[in-house]
């Protein structure tokens, strides 16, 4: 019994020490990306300050981009009514034409924005791997970078964390 209460207290203060080390470390900024949306609109990421944003560069060409969209799908109808947005920035180099089918095939909820000259790729790193994401605080910092298909379980429970604080 007493090792078990020792084990116990242990691993409260490692949660904690974790906790504390998460919310002391250095983050980046994100950029202020000016994007053209699918529709024509424009929007600067800046103006969603106060939200938790998910950024997703991606590609119609990409196996694994098309493989997480409904894990994104499912992640943006969950949180979007308490605060998080999520914009899917199609690389420069996927036609226009097949982003507009795949938005409408697949009907996503999010905001979907052309990377036409691919000033935001670059602006978040000069990505070339998709899909590449970033969770975005309510403070406009980088919080986590994804390369590949996030853990959509971690990513929902970091989600659950970043709205509550």
């Amino acid at each position: 019994m007493k090792t078990l209460r020792i084990a116990l207290a242990a691993l409260v203060l490692a949660a904690a020490a974790g906790g504390l080390y998460l919310s002391t470390q250095q983050r980046d900024p994100a950029p202020a990306a000016e994007l053209t949306l699918l529709d024509g609109s424009r929007i600067n990421l800046a103006s969603l300050r106060g939200k938790v944003v998910l950024v997703n560069f991606w590609a119609t060409s990409c196996t694994t981009c098309v493989k997480e969209m409904p894990g994104l799908i499912a992640t943006h109808q969950r949180f979007a009514p308490r605060g998080y947005e999520t914009v899917a920035v199609a690389m420069s180099y996927d036609p226009p034409a097949y982003v507009a089918n795949f938005v409408q095939t697949r009907k996503l909820p999010f905001k979907v924005a052309l990377d036409h000259s691919g000033d935001a790729a670059r602006q978040f790193g000069d990505i070339k791997l998709t899909p590449t994401t970033f969770l975005i605080g309510k403070d406009g910092q980088i919080v986590k970078r994804y390369v590949g298909e996030p853990d959509f379980a971690a990513l929902n429970q970091l989600v659950e964390r970043l709205l509550g604080a």
